[in-house]
């Protein structure tokens, strides 16, 4: 495995995880979250979990982000904040 690779993935994950927390946005949050879940996915093949990493990319990247921002779209909002 090469470390600096690791290492900046890992923190790319970091990032994305408090970006995901702090932002206003519903739909921005979304997209972030997907990008997490690639990031993890690219940790898991790095790691040689790529059964995990297959999942994590179906499952977290792929059908939950769809399925997110389905429902955002499908909700109004309330007050223009």
């Amino acid at each position: 495995m090469i470390w600096s690779i690791d290492l900046l993935i890992l923190l790319l994950v970091v990032f994305c995880a408090v970006a995901a927390i702090t932002v206003k946005d519903l739909l921005s949050a979304t997209v972030i979250f997907g990008v997490y879940s690639f990031l993890m996915c690219l940790l898991w093949a790095e790691m040689g979990a790529v059964d995990v990493a297959f999942t994590e990319a179906t499952v977290g990247a792929g059908i939950s982000t769809v399925l997110f921002i389905a429902a955002i779209l499908h909700t109004s909002r309330r007050s223009k904040d």
